[in-house]
């Protein structure tokens, strides 16, 4: 039977469910363009790309792109209906894409067709076009596809056949001596040695019953075959002694890991069984994918098994690129991977050591050394030189008192006497108008503010206070000794604020700490950098750099450090933090710090023997203790 909704004298459930039904496909006018002008000021930010007023041969797809799910085939599909389409442009990690059509005729008849009308968005929604006045050049766009692989990366395609698969499979999944666990997003099992996720690690004191299946004997001489085909001859292809097989379901991963190096010999192989699968490779900034064909083997050696991590993001979709040059999705299927280790007896020698567990067992105590030599130069250049440079911007950027340290300061009775040790641009010394707050400070420039806003302060390094002993009711010290390079100088520097309390007199110190986040919580730090933190940075992220990859224009630091990605966790604990001017010509400065691990600052308070320890906490990435002097 026919519905005449026209011919209905009033609304029946039928008419108003069939409104419903039309009303959430397709959009309000108002509602359209609200939504299409946020997602053109996305495409114009990202590529310059702009709408056009009349119609073009290019259209953007503004709400669907491989991000939430569309794929190459699904578009095209659509759009060949309705007209004749020369180019698709697909975006890793973009909500968008394009199209180039043969004519504006077809475009123009692609866009009445599809526009607030087809349903390819995500979770069927409607999907908006809009005529623009070109796409994104194939050179302007980032395509990780097209970057070399790291050296020492192989991928040995149609390495077993499908018999010995078969016959692989079914020898690890009868093995019921292996020993198996399931992580959070895979399972797995371990043969001749436990690999100890976290650690990425073996204990070779503690070998499992069971050992790697006499199934996998093939695999040896065809390994060593494989070597000598392609030039792989400088490597340990001695039978591996460790085998550990990781089973995959759609929309499982695996974080980005280094193997340890003092772990296991070069190199590490990884089977692909069952299906395919996209693994990345990071080393810093630089990531760079490769898709794991069925039955292929990966061989990780040199720099690519020691100086980039591996991993697989869990994700039901895999992004591959296409022959137009664009990027569809391709579903995931079960994957089982072995992975072929052999254990290394002794410490690592290699030619890496950011990521090296041998090198970085012994570099902290070269470091400290290093550190406590070249201290006063390195606060010089790396800390007082700095914010006297970047006083008025720096100054800038600190409005605001802390709420605790603000009740700390009224917790005091009216004309207390209070000193603010490194008090920067002053913004304490007006918080409780009842005290006689001081404020000193090593920055010239610093001081120059606290000046123009007519302060109490004076020039002085606080690891020497020209203060009288025992004459202040109260101290703080915000954010300063954390720029000291030495333990025994900022232990020096909570013994002059010590010295210079009255019997009962209290100080508050703060410090930056090691860690950003506290019972799964980000601090303010981290939150400000949304696009960093899409993701936990890793320790491959927080790479040594040298000081003249950045656009500082200072003289090279003395100490060599790793350079910190600013609103990112800290992977170390003495660091150059970057600070870029708002000038035109952007230069771009570096901080000394050393973040603080939990209890080191109780520590060094433990070693202060006139005072003690009132209350310690952790307040938005920061350590923070209140003491007491003690009466005598």
């Amino acid at each position: 039977m026919r519905l005449n909704l026209t011919a209905v004298s009033s609304p029946s459930p039928i008419h108003c469910q069939l409104e419903k039904m039309i009303a959430t496909h397709v959009s309000k006018p108002k509602k359209v363009d609200k939504k299409k002008r946020r997602c053109l000021a996305i495409i114009k930010a990202d590529y310059n790309v702009t709408e056009s007023e009349t119609p073009t041969i290019f259209l953007a797809i503004l709400n669907a792109g491989l991000c939430n799910g569309l794929t190459e085939e699904t578009l095209l599909a659509k759009a060949t209906a309705h007209g004749k389409v020369s180019q698709v442009l697909m975006l890793a990690s973009k909500s968008y894409c394009f199209l180039k059509c043969a004519s504006i005729a077809d475009a123009e008849s692609i866009f009445l067709a599809m526009h607030n009308v087809s349903t390819i968005g995500q979770h069927g929604a409607v999907c908006y076009l809009s005529y623009v006045t070109g796409i994104p050049q194939l050179e302007a766009v980032e395509n990780d596809w097209n970057k070399p692989l790291p050296k020492g990366l192989i991928l040995l395609t149609d390495f077993i056949t499908e018999e010995e698969e078969s016959a692989l499979l079914k020898a690890i999944g009868n093995d019921s001596r292996s020993n198996e666990g399931n992580m959070k997003n895979r399972r797995v099992k371990h043969f001749g040695y436990e690999f100890v996720y976290g650690s990425n690690n073996v204990d070779s004191t503690k070998p499992l019953e069971c050992r790697i299946p006499t199934a996998c004997d093939f695999l040896w001489p065809r390994f060593r075959q494989a070597a000598a085909e392609n030039d792989l001859q400088g490597l340990d292809w001695t039978q591996p002694d460790q085998l550990t097989v990781n089973e995959y379901e759609p929309g499982h991963g695996i974080p980005p890991h280094v193997d340890t190096h003092s772990a296991f010999l070069d190199p590490i192989l990884s089977l692909s069984l069952e299906s395919d699968v996209v693994m990345e490779f990071r080393r810093g900034s630089e990531c760079t994918p490769l898709l794991l064909l069925r039955r292929s083997l990966l061989v990780m050696s040199g720099e690519a098994r020691f100086d980039w991590m591996h991993g697989i993001r869990p994700r039901h979709l895999d992004w591959l690129p296409t022959a137009t040059v664009s990027l569809t999705m391709e579903p995931r299927r079960k994957r089982t991977s072995l992975t072929f280790r052999r254990l290394r007896r002794g410490p690592c020698h290699c030619q890496f050591p950011t990521l090296c567990d041998t090198h970085q067992s012994t570099a902290p105590k070269l470091l400290m050394d290093t550190l406590a030599k070249q201290a006063v130069s390195l606060e010089q250049q790396n800390v007082h030189d700095v914010y006297n440079k970047i006083a008025n911007h720096f100054s800038d950027t600190r409005h605001t008192p802390w709420p605790k340290v603000s009740d700390f300061l009224h917790s005091f009775d009216p004309q207390s006497i209070v000193l603010d040790v490194g008090c920067g641009n002053g913004k304490y010394l007006c918080c409780n108008s009842q005290l006689l707050a001081i404020g000193c400070d090593r920055s010239q420039g610093l001081l120059g503010v606290c000046n123009s806003r007519q302060q109490s302060v004076f020039r002085c390094d606080c690891l020497q206070l020209p203060i009288r002993t025992a004459s202040m009711d109260g101290c703080i010290s915000i954010a300063v000794i954390h720029h000291l390079a030495s333990s025994e100088r900022r232990l020096t520097a909570l013994r002059e604020m010590a010295r210079i309390l009255r019997p009962g007199g209290r100080a508050l110190v703060y410090v930056w700490a090691k860690e950003q986040r506290r019972d799964n919580n980000k601090s303010s730090y981290l939150r400000q950098n949304k696009a960093v933190n899409k993701e936990r940075t890793t320790e491959q992220a927080q790479r040594q750099h040298q000081a003249a990859q950045l656009e500082h224009k200072i003289n090279p630091p003395h100490v060599s450090l790793p350079v910190h990605t600013n609103r990112t966790e800290f992977q170390q604990q003495d660091v150059f933090v970057p600070w870029k001017t708002k000038d035109a010509e952007h230069t771009t400065f570096l901080r000394y710090y050393h973040v603080f691990e939990e209890q080191e600052l109780e520590r060094l308070i433990a070693d202060v023997p006139e005072v003690f320890l009132i209350k310690s906490y952790y307040d938005q990435g920061n350590h923070c203790v209140i003491f007491e002097r003690a009466v005598s």
